[in-house]
């Protein structure tokens, strides 16, 4: 063997048989510590338009309470051929962030579209309800404010409080009283953040009593309304600055996020927010499904969709024992993880996919099923699921009336 083959043959061994990292080493043990937590998650694919499909590798179809599509507006026929001219008329990207060459007439459409809705002033889009977040604690929430934020706050407020550059205060989960007293010792700009409906639990804040605290601190408002499809629906009011950050991804069945308020606070977002400067735009096809989308959303069939959903959300929340619920998200708590999830298993072998949430997301002890529902699920459907969570305990005993679950 010469020299040189000898010099190759050691290469190889060494790109054959390499030395563990640190990393490795690291990775390998983060990953136990959550599978030894019971943790472990994995993505499902599900192959659907609409509340019924095939989940991962399953021939037979199941019912999905999971989704946030409230309104059944991703499988909508003028949503979708919106998002096909778009794709004809500007190709599948807008190939550069927005302020070089990636906005697209569409987008300024959806704008003004989305500023008129909310009753605001001006609107700017955002890549996702995450980024729309982001941008607004960072950018807000600057040396010498206090941020104040509910501690039942999605994870992107939570995310966004972390790299803003401000005190940040969490105050008890809708605790207005709490947060009055918190502000009156609040040096210079104060902003409260706070989801209008909490993910998780699906409750509403007090809105009007949220306004009225910060008015009296002169504290800015930013409120999450990704998941207000059925309230509450603030309004701007001439004594509090507010911000309304919404999602197209729910409620409008695309993808995006967006932020609606006074005329220069949008300015400042668009000229000082880094995922809207250096994010590619989001894509004329999304653009243009969240545009048709709004549009339903504000015409007579929106309204019906929207009283539909809220019918079914009156019923299955009956069933459970949260009369008066106000929103599509109704979480059906069990306690321990291993129930929680054995329940939501119980259900899929009868066809309803109701996903079990746990610890990290919420708090130990409150493991639940979360079940989502749409304007689009049929009656037969809920009746499904009705008779499903009772038969498990999880509800009141059905009464059939005329050959239908009440």
């Amino acid at each position: 063997m010469t020299v040189s083959e000898s010099s190759d043959h050691a290469a190889v061994s060494s790109l054959s048989s390499p030395e563990p990292s640190p990393w490795s080493h690291w990775v390998d043990q983060s990953c136990q510590m959550v599978e030894a937590a019971g943790q472990w998650r994995t993505p499902r694919t599900f192959d659907a338009l609409g509340t019924s499909g095939l989940l991962d590798d399953n021939p037979t179809p199941v019912i999905s309470f999971a989704s946030n599509d409230y309104l059944g507006l991703t499988s909508h026929p003028e949503v979708i051929a919106a998002a096909h001219e778009a794709l004809e008329r500007w190709g599948s990207g807008s190939g550069a962030s927005r302020l070089v060459t990636g906005s697209r007439p569409v987008h300024r459409a959806l704008e003004s579209e989305l500023a008129s809705w909310k009753g605001s002033d001006q609107a700017v889009v955002f890549s996702t309800g995450f980024a729309a977040n982001l941008s607004v604690l960072s950018v807000f929430g600057s040396k010498g404010t206090r941020v104040f934020s509910d501690e039942l706050n999605h994870a992107s407020i939570i995310d966004g409080c972390r790299i803003a550059r401000s005190e940040v205060v969490v105050y008890p989960h809708g605790d207005l009283a709490a947060l009055d007293i918190a502000l009156a010792g609040a040096p210079g700009r104060a902003m409260i953040v706070s989801d209008t409906v909490f993910s998780m639990d699906g409750d509403a804040v007090d809105v009007d009593g949220l306004l009225d605290v910060a008015a009296r601190h002169r504290a800015l408002v930013v409120l999450d309304e990704a998941h207000a499809v059925l309230g509450p629906d603030p309004t701007f009011r001439a004594d509090v600055d507010l911000l309304r950050v919404g999602t197209l991804s729910k409620t409008l069945g695309a993808l995006g996020g967006f932020v609606a308020g006074p005329r220069r606070f949008v300015e400042l977002l668009v000229n000082r927010a880094r995922p809207y400067i250096f994010t590619t735009a989001p894509t004329p096809a999304d653009a243009a499904a969240a545009l048709t989308a709004v549009r339903i959303v504000r015409s007579a069939e929106g309204r019906a969709l929207t009283r539909r959903l809220a019918d079914l959300v009156g019923r299955v929340a009956a069933q459970v024992g949260r009369d008066g619920h106000p929103s599509p998200i109704i979480p059906v708590v069990i306690g321990e993880e291993a129930d929680a999830v054995a329940a939501s298993g119980d259900l899929l072998v009868q066809g309803l996919w109701v996903p079990a949430i746990r610890p990290p997301t919420v708090p130990p002890g409150t493991s639940r099923l979360r079940v989502t529902l749409s304007a689009i699920h049929t009656d037969a459907q809920v009746d499904r699921l009705v008779r499903a969570l009772a038969a498990l305990g999880l509800g009141m005993p059905v009464r059939e009336e005329g050959g239908r679950a009440s």
